[in-house]
């Protein structure tokens, strides 16, 4: 499981985040080192937080016949479901979605609720342009190792962000720092109402760094129809390849689309 440190996030208000299809996103997100906004950016992040006009998000579905863990789609399936985890620089996370769009791609997008409290507008950029938004844990920190109190607040706690920003609680949890949820969380997790845990069977290592074209040739190599693919944003690597990544996907006849998508 990738880390994404504080340092991928800005200290200062970033103004105009970048152009996205259909029009311009202005969000700045700074955090302190518990992911709380700092003083002088509370009163503007408050303000751009969309939480009364937001109509309502999707709610967790149940898909019956998987199982609570999900680990891909079916394998007969023309499509694959790249997912991302929700931290990091917001004019970046722009980028990407504003790449996938651009290829009729929607993306699955697991958010950090500290990242979320910071960018609050991200939330509703990532759902206007089509994707899936999920549950990453509030503080991603290793969710799997905490006592029952501790995990349980980390669900609960981002799963109210959500609610408050769009009116769900996310299409999707995934724990933070592991692929799969221990059986522990895997019942939290269903108890704040997300009948599945969402795992992947690619892993793009793009959290290690190792450039763009080595991040392109890992997801090619072993992504197939049904794929469930984990990146990150805040990742400059990831920005780079997805691009490349996104027009193999296209010649070899896969399509990216949502996680729900991918499962309905």
């Amino acid at each position: 499981m990738g880390r994404v440190t504080t340092s991928n996030r800005r200290g200062v208000l970033r103004a105009g985040a970048g152009l996205i299809a259909g029009g311009t996103l202005a969000t700045g997100c700074g955090t302190t080192g518990t992911g709380t906004p700092p003083p002088h950016l509370a009163a503007n992040l408050a303000s751009t937080s969309p939480t009364s006009a937001a109509p309502s998000a999707p709610a967790p579905r149940a898909f019956p016949g998987l199982p609570l863990q999900i680990t891909h789609g079916p394998r007969a399936s023309t499509a694959v479901a790249l997912t991302f985890h929700g931290q990091g620089d917001p004019a970046l996370a722009t980028r990407l979605l504003a790449t996938a769009e651009k290829h009729g791609a929607r993306l699955t997008v697991l958010a950090v609720g500290s990242w979320l409290d910071a960018c609050p507008a991200m939330a509703r950029r990532i759902l206007d342009g089509g994707h899936d938004l999920g549950n990453h844990t509030q503080r991603h920190i290793s969710v799997n190792a905490m006592a029952e109190a501790g995990a349980r607040a980390e669900i609960t706690d981002c799963a109210d962000r959500l609610r408050r920003l769009t009116g769900s609680i996310g299409s999707w949890f995934r724990p933070s720092r592991s692929p799969t949820a221990s059986p522990l969380v895997a019942r939290l997790a269903t108890e704040a109402g997300y009948p599945h845990v969402l795992s992947y069977d690619v892993d793009s290592l793009d959290y290690t760094r190792p450039g763009a074209a080595a991040v392109t040739r890992k997801v090619l190599a072993e992504v197939t129809g049904g794929s469930v693919v984990s990146m990150h944003f805040g990742y400059q690597d990831t920005a780079d390849a997805l691009p490349d990544v996104l027009q193999e996907l296209d010649r070899r006849g896969l399509r990216a689309v949502t996680t729900t998508e991918l499962l309905s």
